[in-house]
């Protein structure tokens, strides 16, 4: 099973970014988006940046992957 999740741009050099979600940091191909920039909100997939994300719906669905984390973990 794959998950995507959104990601925010902390460096770009070429079509690679350094990406950051949830304190993780990686990387993310670019070449899929336009005009993406250093602090945009990316959805990562697969080791691609596959949609822009507004801020806001961004930290809002960090925080949803948060809470669904924490009730799995109170239930193992």
């Amino acid at each position: 099973m794959c998950l995507a999740i959104p990601a925010k741009v902390l460096s770009i050099q070429g079509d690679i970014a350094k990406v950051e979600a949830g304190g993780c940091v990686t990387t993310a191909d670019l070449s899929v988006l336009l005009g993406v920039k250093v602090g945009d909100y990316v959805m990562v997939h697969a080791g691609f940046a596959i949609q822009k994300y507004a801020e806001e719906e961004a930290l809002t669905n960090l925080e949803l992957i948060r809470d669904l984390y924490r009730t799995i973990a109170d239930h193992e």
